[in-house]
């Protein structure tokens, strides 16, 4: 089910010496914040930012109980995002009634181990709460609860959260818009109202826009084009755009993906690879581990040849704690580490197009 972990060390080793050396060349080390102890490797997050990027993995609540699995993601990442903790079921609960102890759990962590926070997510058709879902609500009844949950969430984490995704999957994959409550009850305009309230709540975190299976050129992701192109004109706070990149080898790599970074940074708008992972088919085999290590080299450099490709976040670091298998039945093994924490060769695919670049 996966490399050879002693291959993947001395590579890993080899990979990361390497790097010191050529890095230590361009750069002093009393005047690089990302420099390591020379004791030891270069962090994937550390190496991201000798490029102006960070390196990012998502943490669900009940993952911090996993002490091992806590202090590498502490130790190797520059940011994180609450899996769920933030999250429209959890934040608010009751009407008019907030609960952020999940968010706050993670935000306590993240300051203890010097991690940044994205936000996830603050408008979304799923995951909500049961008295939003079966309510019959008029448009400005709804209008008012958006607001509102908007406003209490972004003012309670200011500060704390350096970016929204304050619109999440909002597009089918056709490019029309998805037939969710806020969309069929207040029409379009709820995208741009909702980065609006964001925006006064919060005026210094970046606010995105944020999706799946838009990472290559296509209807999807082109509606999102004309979307953020549309709202820029006319003044609406978006800063930036998440592509999810939950990518599957079944499907094919997203060829296009660096051009389409590049036309939504021409834009204007800061882009993120949000949620980054790499199912296959199992059980896994030397030859999908090899095809998914060159994917997330290629995904690592596509985001490194863009200015405006600001970091990659990978959704859960380790198989271990990985929501693949229960939502695909039968498909798995998608992150850089394994089920014990050990590097696979897509961990070593990501340090060489870092230190690379």
């Amino acid at each position: 089910m996966r490399a050879p972990a002693r291959r993947s060390r001395i590579r890993s080793s080899a990979l990361a010496a390497c790097a010191a050396l050529l890095l230590g060349l361009a750069v002093a080390p009393a005047a690089d914040a990302a420099s390591p102890d020379r004791h030891r490797a270069a962090t994937l997050d550390e190496l991201a930012r000798r490029h102006g990027r960070y390196f990012g993995s998502a943490v669900d609540n009940p993952e911090l109980t996993d002490a091992a699995y806590a202090e590498l993601l502490g130790r190797e990442f520059g940011t994180t995002t609450p899996g769920n903790g933030m999250k429209w079921y959890a934040t608010e609960p009751r009407r008019g009634v907030f609960d952020f102890t999940a968010g706050d759990e993670i935000v306590s962590y993240a300051r203890a181990h010097h991690l940044k926070v994205r936000g996830h997510t603050l408008l979304w058709h799923s995951q909500l709460p049961g008295w939003l879902t079966s309510g019959t609500w008029t448009a400005d009844e709804l209008r008012a609860i958006l607001k509102n949950h908007i406003t209490q969430v972004v003012k309670h984490y200011r500060g704390k959260v350096f970016a929204w995704d304050v619109a999440n999957e909002i597009m089918s994959e056709d490019g029309t818009y998805r037939e969710n409550l806020f969309y069929r009850t207040l029409g379009p305009g709820y995208i741009a109202d909702a980065l609006r309230w964001a925006r006064a709540a919060d005026p210094k975190a970046k606010l995105y826009l944020n999706d799946y299976n838009v990472e290559d050129i296509g209807a999807k992701s082109d509606a999102y084009y004309t979307l953020i192109k549309r709202l820029k004109a006319d003044g609406v706070p978006v800063d930036g755009f998440g592509m999810q990149a939950h990518l599957a080898l079944q499907y094919g790599f997203p060829g296009r993906l660096p051009q389409n970074v590049q036309r939504f940074a021409d834009l204007g708008v800061d882009v993120a690879l949000t949620e980054l992972d790499i199912r296959m088919a199992l059980p896994a085999d030397t030859a999908k581990l090899a095809q998914q290590a060159d994917w997330y080299g290629r995904v690592t450099g596509a985001c490194l040849a863009v200015k405006r490709c600001v970091g990659i976040t990978v959704w859960g670091y380790s198989d271990r704690h990985s929501w693949i298998p229960s939502t695909f039945p039968g498909e798995g093994a998608a992150l850089p580490w394994d089920e014990n924490l050990r590097h696979k060769p897509a961990y070593d695919a990501i340090r060489q197009a870092l230190t690379a670049a």
